[in-house]
């Protein structure tokens, strides 16, 4: 399972993102992070989850909408096969 979040802060750590995420979905575990530049004045993240896909729907919800950083970012999320 996947979450897209779209305007992060440039200069935003993977551990910065993981611990974030992390705060918000203790239940589940960030597997990897895949970053998406774009032109550098959205940049935006697919993060890999293990865990249900309640949870990361529930972090979703949370996340969607939030200002961290200066910045409010969008998330969604994408099952993959």
């Amino acid at each position: 399972m996947k979450l897209w979040i779209a305007n992060l802060a440039p200069g935003t750590t993977d551990d910065e993102i993981k611990a974030f995420v992390k705060k918000y979905g203790p239940e589940l575990e960030c597997t990897s992070i895949q970053r998406v530049e774009g032109d550098g004045s959205r940049p935006g993240a697919a993060l890999e989850f293990s865990g249900t896909s309640v949870a990361l729907g529930n972090l979703n919800i949370r996340l969607n909408g939030m200002y961290w950083k200066g910045r409010s970012l969008t998330s969604t999320v994408a099952i993959a096969p």
